[in-house]
């Protein structure tokens, strides 16, 4: 399984670690120096949510949080384990 996001397609990036030293000038040093540059990947950040479909089955999926966040799944609806009875008057 993918490490992507399954209603956007989100999936990681890749991108550079950029490792400096030094001082900087406005804090009196002489700058700061590039002392390595590594290849990383950026990953989404995934969770698992059951989510309900719009034919009404529940299926459980892994979606980014910026999904979930925005609005874009509907979570299942979860009914409470009970109800705290009325006090007949």
């Amino acid at each position: 399984m993918a490490h992507k996001c399954e209603v956007c397609g989100k999936g990681p990036q890749v991108g550079n670690q950029v490792t400096t030293r030094g001082k900087k000038k406005y804090l009196g040093g002489v700058g700061t120096k590039i002392t390595g540059i590594t290849r990383r990947k950026f990953k989404p950040n995934l969770q698992r949510v059951r989510i309900s479909t719009p034919n009404g089955t529940h299926k459980s999926i892994q979606a980014c949080t910026q999904c979930i966040r925005s609005g874009a799944i509907t979570k299942v609806v979860r009914k409470a384990p009970f109800k705290v009875p009325e006090l007949a008057s």
